[in-house]
């Protein structure tokens, strides 16, 4: 998947309404999950960019990433 413009520099992506974050550069990434995402402009990116910082701020990843799920739900 394309990096959107606003994250060619970021790898992870959250989203503030649901409290999960999306790994851009993973290959199972629904590219219209971070269109709707960038749309409603709900995002946040991580500084350090990784996964833990993003687990720090209480973030947790996306379930289709380690499971192949297509939801967001816990």
């Amino acid at each position: 998947m394309e990096r959107p413009t606003r994250f060619e520099e970021h790898r992870y992506v959250g989203d503030k309404r649901t409290q999960v974050v999306y790994d851009l550069d993973a290959a199972d990434v629904d590219a219209d999950i971070i269109a709707e995402l960038m749309k409603a402009e709900t995002f946040l990116c991580f500084g350090p960019d990784t996964l833990p910082e993003a687990r720090n701020r209480g973030y947790r990843l996306w379930k289709g990433h380690a499971e192949g799920h297509q939801t967001a739900d816990a």
